[in-house]
């Protein structure tokens, strides 16, 4: 393809004029009727002169929505692969599109973006430098610092909203599209612009363009964080947001925690030898200012998420996003702790972690975690946020995959410890066996095989079962010395989870009409109905004629 010969003639010729107007002449009056085009800030972009428009980049249809904001031919860039074809980049270039090629600092992009502002013309670029969706804005690049430098043209920002939603396929539907345009932006004029000083200026551009979008209702970007619960996990969170630079709200239990923690600035507790930056403000969680807050993050037992969300739901804004760090289900009906909290808080989204993220070890050693949430915008905002954070991040729609995966790694930890004074046999045959019976309930509730086999399952397992700080596989061992069950919690200092989570793992397998026999001997020995040493002669006990197997995963 000859791309030279494109920017020749938007630099020489420019749009065709009778291309240009006729095709517009068709759209506007569409635009207006089928999408419900509303244009705010038209009076911003200056009627003559060189002018630069800068805008975020949601679908192709931007660069036609956005000329409308002015009377006279908008030229933009277009990825390079569009000029393939010779009668589309004919078209394309009467249009007013000239090519780009992306990521590779394309000087004759700039040359003809030059050549158009001096001849007093606008220039339309999007500095994400691709279409970014869903989710709040990208970062951009800074092509849009560079042009704005060694043109002196003044910039406007301009954030398009809603436009991401018109194209299913190839049908159109009718969804409204809304423009804003803010004030416009000078900088002084400076021949060979540096990279720093580009970036610098495109870093200073950028955040009108976010300014106007969050206007028009656009997903804000995540600046402030407020943790409910201070202990191992959510101190940790807490830690790893703040040496991303977010500002952080870490709310404890009781004010003696709080001022405690405030004063010495480590949580002995639960995670000694962890100094917490000076950013992080420590405060009781009822003083948490959630309101102001754009995550909320719970990161406290299932078990005491009731009492939480009934202290805090109401708070939690609609324009907040909430995550859900617990890996249980919420007594005393089993509740999957997500829905939980999405039926107590008016938050915009709702999302669980899971995966092998042990405290102590995220800090020092970095973790991979699986993000589930139903809302994709939000997935991927966060997993943005926690990739600043230094966690490596896979996102996936199965809720209810990663939550009962998170479950049945602590209950297979725990029966493994439990089991381990019979042999390694006995111990992986109890962890195998309840492991594939907590499988079977989520496929049955829709979760999916994959979930149990990466991360979120087999992972977590692996890291609960050697890690040496693991709750659970202490709680099993505890459990097959004979200690009761209520104790446990006490000899910990913390509560496992697993320990909460086999009765009501029983309970929800019988309502699914599910043959759990291990599930079943596991929840009779945490209840206190049988002793170790039963249980684990029931684990390896052969299976008897007539009986069926269970439904074990695959």
């Amino acid at each position: 393809m000859d791309l030279g010969e494109r920017h020749r003639r938007a630099r020489e010729q420019g749009a065709n004029p009778l291309v240009y107007w006729l095709l517009r002449a068709i759209l506007q009056p569409f635009f207006h009727i089928y999408f419900r085009l509303s244009r705010i800030g038209r009076e911003h972009i200056p009627a003559q002169g060189g002018v630069i428009v800068a805008a975020n980049h949601r679908s192709f249809l931007d660069p036609f929505v956005i000329a409308t904001m002015v009377r006279r031919p908008m030229y933009y860039v277009a990825k390079k692969e569009l000029f393939s074809n010779r009668a589309l980049a004919w078209v394309l270039n009467a249009l007013g599109a000239f090519p780009v090629d992306r990521g590779a600092g394309d000087g004759d992009m700039i040359e003809t973006a030059k050549a158009i502002l001096a001849r007093g013309d606008i220039v339309l670029i999007f500095p994400e430098g691709t279409r970014v969706r869903p989710g709040p804005l990208g970062k951009p690049r800074r092509g849009v610092g560079r042009l704005a430098l060694e043109t002196g043209a003044p910039v406007v920002p301009v954030a398009v909203f809603g436009s991401e939603d018109v194209r299913r396929g190839w049908r159109f539907r009718p969804r409204k599209v809304r423009i804003r345009a803010g004030g416009s932006l000078r900088f002084p004029r400076v021949e060979g612009a540096s990279p720093a000083l580009a970036s610098a200026v495109a870093a200073r551009i950028w955040p009108c363009v976010m300014l106007q979008w969050e206007w028009l209702g656009g997903l804000p970007p995540i600046r402030r964080a407020a943790i409910v619960g201070a202990g191992s996990w959510g101190t940790s969170l807490a830690v790893c947001l703040a040496r991303a630079g977010f500002e952080v709200e870490l709310g404890c239990r009781t004010l003696e925690q709080a001022t405690a923690l405030a004063a010495r600035r480590e949580n002995h507790a639960y995670l000694p030898g962890v100094r917490l930056p000076e950013p992080i403000r420590v405060l009781r969680a009822a003083e948490l200012d959630l309101g102001a807050s754009d995550l909320v993050c719970l990161a406290v037992p299932a078990r005491s998420l009731p009492g939480v969300l009934a202290a805090c739901g109401e708070r939690i804004p609609a324009r907040a996003g909430v995550v859900v760090l617990s890996k249980g289900l919420v007594p005393p009906l089993g509740t999957m702790p997500s829905a939980f909290a999405a039926e107590r808080c008016r938050a915009r989204a709702v999302a669980v972690l899971g995966g092998p993220s042990h405290a102590a070890d995220v800090l020092e050693h970095g973790a991979c975690v699986v993000l589930a949430s139903l809302d994709q915008a939000f997935a991927r905002q966060l997993a943005d946020a926690l990739g600043a954070a230094g966690l490596d991040v896979s996102v996936t729609t199965d809720v209810t995959g990663v939550e009962l995966a998170g479950c049945a790694k602590n209950v297979a930890a725990l029966a493994a410890a439990a089991a381990s004074g019979a042999g390694p046999n006995v111990a992986g045959a109890a962890a195998g066996k309840v492991f594939a019976e907590v499988d079977a309930l989520a496929r049955v509730r829709g979760g999916r095989p994959e979930t149990f086999a990466g991360l979120a399952g087999a992972g977590d397992l692996v890291a609960t079962v050697i890690s040496e700080r693991s709750r659970n596989r202490r709680a099993g061992e505890l459990l097959a010395q004979g200690m009761a069950p209520r104790e446990i919690g006490g000899v910990l200092g913390q509560v496992a989870e697993a320990v909460d989570s086999v009765p009501l793992l029983a309970s929800a397998t019988h309502d699914a009409q599910l043959e759990t026999p291990a599930i079943d001997g596991l929840a009779a020995l945490v209840e206190g109905r049988i002793d170790p040493d039963r249980w684990t002669a029931t684990v390896t006990e052969p299976v008897r004629r007539g009986r069926v197997r269970p439904v074990r995963a695959a």
